[in-house]
């Protein structure tokens, strides 16, 4: 039985899907929320396996005694999915210098601080998994999103040299990177105004919120789907380094790592040439 520690779990996203499908494969749960009183029927439901937690994944403090309080009750934490996180839509020249920062607080900086926070017990039991959800975004870059494109890509690298670091000390790292899945994360753009300050970016930014009103409860990703993916790729015997989520997302990572392999291949020579010729 494992004990799993889920950051941003609101109602009907992937926190809480992830939840259920590591409570439905026999484990136990420790679900994070900004507003933990939205949990409570469903922590009844799961009796002493699931615990809920108010936490502010930007408030290090927080996050500490979160963290604290999850070893206390379970004797140690085996699975950490840094899930919480947002986009906001904006140009890279104009967005607010604040929200700019505040994207990169809840994406990057809040992995960072969970990690670790978590990663101490880890290490002492030799044991463990980190799970990073990213998204499409992280590996091909969405129009609008720059900075929410730029926050995921940072979560990818930091993935890929925590994966070095702690894989001789026994435990595991996985990044996920979803595409557009049937959660509530489209919800808030239909009340969200574009508010870009540099009218030539406007007609793409009202494109791209347009887009994104249209598709919210459309979207082709079943959030129960992928957490279950999710679950079972932690449980196997060799867990990937990677795991891109849905049909349209699996498309277009492909697409582009392509792109981008045939691109540096296509300037190999140039590439061999800026080396100091060999010596003779």
């Amino acid at each position: 039985m494992k004990t799993w520690f889920i950051t941003g779990g609101t109602p009907g996203g992937f926190g809480a899907a992830f939840a259920d499908a590591a409570l439905d494969n026999g484990d136990r749960v420790v679900l994070t929320a900004r507003r933990p009183q939205e949990l409570r029927e469903w922590a009844a439901r799961h009796g002493d396996r699931a615990l809920v937690l108010e936490l502010d994944v930007t408030d290090a403090e927080q996050v500490r005694e979160a963290v604290a309080t999850a070893e206390r009750r379970f004797g140690g934490i085996d699975v950490l999915v840094n899930n919480a996180g947002r986009g906001w839509y904006g140009s890279v020249e104009g967005m607010d210098e604040a929200l700019v920062r505040q994207t990169f607080e809840l994406n990057f900086f809040s992995v960072l601080t969970v990690t670790r926070a978590v990663l101490p017990g880890m290490r002492a039991r030799r044991s463990g998994c980190v799970v990073n959800i990213s998204s499409v975004a992280g590996l091909v870059g969405t129009l609008g999103f720059g900075f929410y494109t730029a926050a995921k890509h940072a979560v990818e690298g930091l993935t890929t040299v925590l994966r070095q670091e702690v894989e001789p000390l026994g435990v595991k790292v996985l990044a996920v990177e979803p595409g557009a899945f049937r959660t509530r994360a489209y919800a808030h753009f239909d009340d969200q105004p574009v508010t870009e300050t540099i009218e030539d970016y406007r007609p793409m930014l009202d494109a791209v919120r347009a887009a994104m009103v249209e598709q919210d409860g459309k979207q082709p990703g079943d959030p129960v789907r992928g957490a279950r993916a999710v679950v079972a790729a932690v449980g196997g015997a060799d867990v990937p380094r990677r795991l891109v989520l849905g049909g349209p997302g699996y498309e277009a990572v492909t697409r582009e790592l392509e792109a981008t392999l045939a691109d540096v291949r296509a300037r190999e020579q140039v590439s061999r040439s800026a080396d100091h010729p060999a010596d003779s």
